[in-house]
């Protein structure tokens, strides 16, 4: 049975090329605003941090009605940390829209949700998106991305997309270049062509995949999925299940999507995406059927982590002062509920005041501690550490296609600096506007604390890319951080004299009055060995007058690091202190005369 009334699609994209301005746009036109209405842009990103960055973390749903059709709209995150809300999202639909941006072209991320959508089956529509950019080079792009559907081994009728040349921004889609348009209707009319309708049994078996977890203060838990046999009422008991344990409870209120808002409904058949409420104790991956006769859907799959990070309680003597949630019992509590909505991040208990977080990325896990300090969270974390594997004996590692788009004159320093890191160029092309794209594969690893030392070789002008891409044998030692720390042999706070007298050791990460402690990282030094500093010492007073006594001492601005240029800079026996207030630099062991006994 199809449910032509109804189309339900995804759009994918690499991060930055307008997918969530898109979706602007046909909510707009849609009529979801009134025209003079004033309504911010990315109006998906509803998180503070997604509005901040300028990217999507978490992957959203709307709808949109048009000609008499229902299209539910997923739109998804880009980067390639957030991987796992790509996968999970694409269950829940027939189809994707592929945005690729007309300068850029394909990417590492447009291959990896391209590569998804291909596997699971669902059937294309190619955007050109920005065709306004000075830099735009449309046919090669086309070219490109037929490559790239060749290179991942797409099916004969997959070949077969229909291509649409768009600028989200302005709000426009049309068919051809020569094309004239001057709205998203072309758009609209292709995606009721080209995507499948649902399909399934509205009298059958009740099969409803659970596909995202959200709360409502009023209603409790909900759970958002697709419905892919059967249909749901409210009142009507239903079983959750897990593997093959299954819980009944009752369906208390059903809503679907229209626009940005949930719309409360009475049932729901095949082909709907809802959200349900009286869902305790479900989770991502569950399927919600039958009350009497369940029959389970195949749960999500989504690729292993590849990096860790220990997340421990904070020891240092400030603990305490600035957070609401120093306590493990907090810290475990806040993880497990992470566990909840955030299917690609893996967490070891067995410890008992430090848990081992295992993730696709730096940023990835870099977002969840931002997010836990905001919410009041006092911690410390660990350096990165790549997550190995044992095949036939033999020890392996991640491995990462990395792509770098740099001016021409940083290709030589760019290519030391990754040549240092184990990496093996593999593509160089240079399209004509001065600016060249190099393609390597390195080992996960040698990324650990590349991306800031690459943005000041380039002078922040250089793109940088990467994906995983399997597991190599162990590609042999890669050097870490050329320099050392200066680390504060006292409590107490910093004094401009003192600091004025170590600028020429290294750069200061603090200013003057700041509060310090012993073992707290308050610089990196010159030289590649750590260096115990007084940076309380204040000026001994005399009774000699001198004519250039009181002369203003000037001092560097320090460096002030984000959280994750912090975690990106640490060794091994260093820690990033993160509070709501605050982000220090320390060391695991804090006594200068115990830190020597633990490196022999």
């Amino acid at each position: 049975m199809k449910r032509e009334d109804i189309r339900n699609i995804a759009i994918i994209a690499h991060v930055d090329h307008g997918k969530t301005t898109l979706v602007d746009g046909m909510l707009r036109q849609a009529g979801i605003f009134r025209s003079n209405e004033k309504v911010r842009e990315r109006v998906m990103d509803n998180i503070d941090l997604e509005r901040e960055r300028g990217i999507t973390i978490m992957a959203k749903n709307t709808a949109v009605q048009y000609n008499g059709v229902k299209i539910n709209i997923v739109d998804t995150p880009g980067h390639a940390d957030f991987g796992g809300e790509v996968e999970r999202t694409l269950k829940m639909v027939d189809g994707v829209l592929l945005l690729v941006d007309a300068s850029e072209g394909p990417l590492p991320q447009t291959r990896f949700v391209l590569k998804k959508a291909l596997e699971l089956k669902l059937p294309p529509i190619v955007v050109i998106n920005k065709i306004d950019r000075p830099d735009a080079r449309i046919q090669e792009v086309l070219n490109e991305v037929y490559d790239l559907f060749i290179d991942l081994d797409a099916e004969e009728e997959q070949l077969e997309f229909p291509v649409l040349y768009a600028n989200a921004k302005q709000g426009f889609a049309k068919l051809s270049m020569d094309g004239d348009s001057d709205d998203l209707r072309p758009l609209f009319e292709k995606i009721v062509e080209t995507i499948p309708s649902p399909e399934g049994d509205k009298e059958g078996v009740l099969q409803l995949l659970v596909t995202n977890i959200d709360y409502d203060d009023y209603i409790g838990r909900l759970a958002i999925g697709r419905v892919f046999s059967g249909t749901v009422r409210v009142g009507e008991f239903v079983s959750i299940v897990d593997g093959d344990e299954a819980m009944k409870t009752k369906v208390t209120s059903l809503f679907t999507f229209q626009g940005l808002e949930r719309t409360a409904a009475k049932e729901a058949s095949a082909g709907d995406i809802v959200a349900l409420s009286g869902m305790e104790g479900v989770n991502i991956g569950d399927t919600i059927s039958d009350a009497e006769n369940p029959v389970r859907l195949p749960r999500i799959k989504v690729d292993e982590p590849t990096i860790s990070m220990v997340f421990s309680v904070n020891t240092s003597p400030f603990a305490g002062r600035e957070g609401d949630h120093v306590t493990s019992r907090k810290l475990r509590e806040r993880l497990e509920k992470e566990l909840l909505y955030n299917v690609a991040i893996k967490v070891d208990f067995s410890g008992t005041d430090s848990f081992n977080v295992m993730g696709r990325g730096e940023l990835q896990l870099a977002i969840l501690v931002e997010m836990m300090r905001r919410e009041g969270y006092e911690l410390s974390v660990s350096m990165p550490e790549i997550i190995t594997k044992e095949i036939k004996g033999a020890l392996h590692e991640p491995m990462e296609v990395l792509v770098i788009d740099v001016p021409e004159e940083y290709v030589g320093v760019v290519t030391q600096q990754v040549g240092i890191r184990r990496g093996r160029m593999q593509k160089m092309q240079n399209n004509g506007y001065g600016r060249v794209r190099l393609e390597y594969r390195i080992p996960s690893r040698g990324l650990i604390g590349f991306r800031s030392q690459f943005l000041t070789d380039t002078r922040g002008t250089g793109l940088l890319n990467h994906l995983f891409d399997g597991y190599d044998p162990w590609q042999g030692a890669i050097s870490k951080r050329q320099t050392g720390a200066l680390v504060a042999d006292r409590g107490g706070r910093s004094t401009i004299y003192a600091l004025f007298h170590l600028q020429p050791r290294g750069v200061l990460f603090i200013k003057e009055n700041t509060s310090v402690y012993e073992g707290m990282v308050i610089g990196e030094n010159s030289r590649d060995n750590d260096l115990d500093v007084n940076v309380i010492k204040e000026k001994k007073l005399t009774n000699i007058r001198a004519a250039n006594a009181d002369e203003a001492l000037q001092l560097v601005p320090p460096r002030i690091m984000s959280l994750e240029q912090a975690i990106e800079f640490i060794k091994e026996d260093e820690l990033v202190e993160v509070t709501p207030q605050s982000i220090r630099l320390r060391k695991k062991v804090l006594e200068a005369n115990k830190r020597p006994r633990l490196k022999n």
